[in-house]
């Protein structure tokens, strides 16, 4: 037990004492009225000693200071309700042998009994309902004939699955333990349930339980958030274990389907690859965003809906929706239209390669604050069709910008990507060239420049999961491209509140703000990690089949380049790249040659200058080939 959790206990046992060595006098006064003035001073002073001391002893054997009292419940006050029968009994014995009875009122007993299991019952129902604000929590029991579970995390997860477990509930589940990496909750008890060690001592919890003919069939996650890592730790112990991990559903409403049954989620994905939440400043973000006229391209994408929903979320005036996939657009915009149907919004389809379209959206739309976050994004297509990454990635990211400028946005954001970073694809340099050019114009003054650059989004289109999953559907084998190959990785969720974060920050000019992505996966790890939260066997159930690198394709991708100065910023999980800029002069020059070039579908021209204004792009694109 460590210093926190002995001090806890501690002040319960006083408490509890205490509440011993004032119930014995109040009881007799209770019980006597006035005439206790009377009473002899040292059979009230010898009772209350004696009284006390057998309380003491009791409550050191029965531990009620295990419980929680933030979860107390109906079984908690049941135990102290035991507690206060033992210590009546052996107070009873030692006064008889003690007295014979002679010093006390034969109904003195019933009467401390009463008054202790309220002095002691009170201060824990008051500490619950204080917390919940309701009584109704307090009536739950643990049924014997359910399916053990071990549940991971002693909080509020545990204390609402117990609750949601009692058998009104009608709950297929018996909670049998918790484990919990906090020690000042180790060796105390939930609604009863007691918390074991730390994930480390799994096992021999485990084995602990078995042998009391208890062994769970199933291992629950209540805690919220919990990092990668550690779910990954889990996950191999209890696959060793052969007990399977399943997650509890959000506090907020446990999903109880049709038979009223509590049905719990598998481990996903995000659960492993996970890490801590980032500390954000929430509400910088929403002085960015409430009150202004805002306009999201590619609004229908993965990063750029959900760009709007959050956007949504932090009032704005107004918010306009420009995507070129018609059934995209009409997916958000109906989205928004149930969601808040009172923000004013306008659906607009328009390509960023058009010119005269973009310059028309951004006269009539008047937006404050634009997010461009429309590109083409797969790199192999992108290998196969050089022109048209060229002209949406490069060149239309400039017709939005120089269109935002011309029309006096305050704020541009520009969504980059990891693989701008040293590109050895068609895709990475054409984004890398984007970047150059807001940082150019950043550099100039006027509209801000905010350009975010980070990894792999789970879920995305075209995303490595998406892809795992639908081949698990079909029987496998899951194809990893290259044994070593990695990736970062982070939620969409999570890398557009990083975006909203970095474009709420002050900055110098010039810079790229880069997400913190934790550490790469790898692909092959990953591919066996779903294979196993599947409930299959690596391998056995389903192959894992390599396939060599796809044209363009990298082992392993950067987050910044060499001659970046890296900064950190207010925000631990945003830092800022110093600017590794050209001339502007010279990178719209280049930008002309490469739009012509393109625009008339020179294919080995194109590469050739796309190489040219990025030194570091290593083309992987035969020129001979592609001199069509």
């Amino acid at each position: 037990m460590n210093a926190r959790a002995f001090r806890r206990s501690l002040l319960i046992f006083a408490h509890d004492t205490a509440m011993a060595a004032v119930s014995f006098p109040l009881a007799l006064y209770v019980r006597l009225g006035d005439q206790i003035v009377w009473w002899p001073m040292q059979a009230i002073q010898t009772g209350t000693a004696l009284f006390t001391l057998t309380a003491l002893a009791v409550f050191l054997v029965m531990r009620l200071d295990t419980a929680v009292w933030r979860y107390t419940s109906i079984g908690d006050l049941g135990q102290i309700l035991r507690a206060v029968a033992v210590i009546i009994a052996a107070f009873l014995v030692l006064q008889f042998i003690v007295t014979r009875l002679d010093s006390l009122p034969r109904s003195f007993l019933i009467i401390e009994a009463a008054l202790l299991s309220i002095l002691l019952m009170l201060p824990r129902v008051g500490y619950r309902l204080l917390k919940d604000g309701t009584i109704s929590a307090l009536f739950e029991r643990n049924s014997r004939d359910r399916v053990p579970v071990l549940l991971v995390g002693a909080g509020d997860g545990a204390d609402l699955f117990i609750r949601e477990s009692a058998p009104g509930h009608a709950v297929p589940y018996r909670v049998v333990g918790i484990v919990d990496d906090r020690d000042s909750r180790t060796g105390r008890r939930i609604r009863g349930v007691p918390v074991f060690g730390g994930l480390n001592k799994l096992e021999e919890v485990i084995n602990r339980l078995t042998g009391q003919g208890l062994r769970p069939q199933r291992i629950v996650l209540t805690r919220r958030q919990m990092d990668g890592a550690t779910v990954r730790t889990l996950l191999d112990q209890a696959d060793a274990i052969g007990i399977p991990v399943s997650r509890m559903p959000v506090l907020s409403a446990l999903e109880t389907p049709g038979d009223g049954q509590v049905k719990l989620r598998p481990i996903n994905v995000e659960d492993v690859l996970g890490r801590p939440q980032a500390i954000l400043d929430r509400p910088a973000m929403r002085r960015l965003i409430e009150g202004r006229r805002v306009m999201v391209t590619g609004a229908g994408g993965t990063i750029g809906s959900e760009l709007v929903r959050q956007i949504a979320d932090l009032d704005p005036a107004h918010i306009t929706l420009v995507e070129q996939s018609e059934y995209a657009l009409y997916r958000i915009d109906l989205e928004l239209a149930e969601r808040v149907p009172d923000l004013p919004r306008a659906a607009l389809i328009g390509d960023v390669r058009d010119r005269a379209r973009v310059t028309e959206i951004l006269g009539e739309a008047k937006p404050e604050i634009l997010f461009h976050a429309a590109a083409l994004k797969h790199v192999p297509l992108m290998e196969a069709n050089v022109c048209d990454a060229v002209l949406t990635n490069a060149v239309g990211t400039r017709i939005v910008a120089d269109a935002a400028r011309a029309a006096g946005v305050g704020t541009v954001v520009v969504i980059s990507t990891d693989k701008a970073v040293n590109p050895t694809n068609v895709m990475g340099a054409t984004k890398r060239l984007a970047e150059a050019y807001c940082q150019a114009l950043d550099l100039d003054g006027g509209t801000r420049f905010v350009t975010t650059r980070f990894g792999n989004v789970l879920g995305s289109t075209g995303s490595v999961v998406p892809l795992f999953q639908r081949q698990l559907e079909r029987g496998g084998p899951l194809t990893v491209t290259h044994p070593d190959i990695t990736r970062y990785f982070m939620t969409v969720r999570e890398a557009v509140e990083l975006v909203l974060q970095a474009a709420a920050l002050e900055s110098e000019r010039g810079g790229i703000t880069v997400l913190d992505m934790g550490e790469p996966v790898k692909i092959v790890d990953l591919a066996d990690r779903m294979i196993r939260l599947a409930g299959l066997e690596p391998g056995k159930d389903i192959a894992i089949a390599f396939t060599g690198l796809r044209p363009g394709e990298k082992l392993h991708e950067e987050l910044f380049h060499g001659a970046e100065t890296l900064e950190a910023t207010e925000i631990p999980a945003i830092r800022r790249a110093h600017p590794r800029t050209a001339d502007r002069a010279l990178i719209e020059r280049g930008l002309d040659e490469l739009e012509a070039a393109a625009r008339s579908r020179q294919m080995g021209a194109t590469v050739e200058i796309l190489g040219r204004m990025v030194p570091e792009y290593e083309s992987d694109t035969p020129k001979a080939a592609a001199g069509s």
